[in-house]
């Protein structure tokens, strides 16, 4: 697949996600799709993003916006995660790294001393059309939700 480019249509993908379901990109024609990546479950810093979008949910509902969080932690971590953090929304499984790849997410990282493979936190709202209109990269955690809410919600 080719690298994906702002104001660049993302091809149909198609993911396992949370509640036994399957989520097909083409099946969310109509709607705004933040679609977040994260490196794990259950981390502090994974929590805490997660729980932001989990409590302003409504208000990107209000927006004509999916939220869709991505890792590559099987949907047997995920349905724990969700369960456990009262999560609101989908979260889809890339455990072969397919849509990780797509999006770029995937970046050398140093966790103690040690250099491996994992995703960067980043962030990418598609339109209606799906689209891509705003990507972040390099994700901090604090104020990141509500700078998404003000992009989805100027997206028109």
């Amino acid at each position: 697949m080719s690298n994906l480019v702002v104001n660049n249509k993302v091809p149909d993908f198609e993911l396992a996600a949370t509640g036994d379901k399957i989520i097909k990109l083409s099946e969310l024609s109509g709607k705004k799709i933040v679609l977040y990546f994260y490196p794990k479950d259950n981390t502090p810093g994974c929590t805490r993003e997660a729980q932001d979008f989990r409590d302003n949910l409504t208000k990107f509902k209000r927006a004509g916006a999916v939220i869709l969080g991505v890792s590559r932690d099987s949907i047997a971590s995920h349905e724990k995660f969700k369960e456990k953090q009262a999560l609101n929304f989908d979260l889809l499984s890339d455990q072969d790294e397919t849509l990780c790849q797509l999006f770029q997410v995937i970046k050398e990282k140093n966790m103690y001393g040690k250099k491996v493979m994992g995703i960067e936190r980043s962030t990418f709202l598609l339109d209606k059309k799906a689209v891509l209109r705003q990507e972040w990269r390099k994700v901090k955690v604090d104020g990141h939700v509500h700078e998404v809410l003000a992009a989805v919600s100027a997206l028109k």
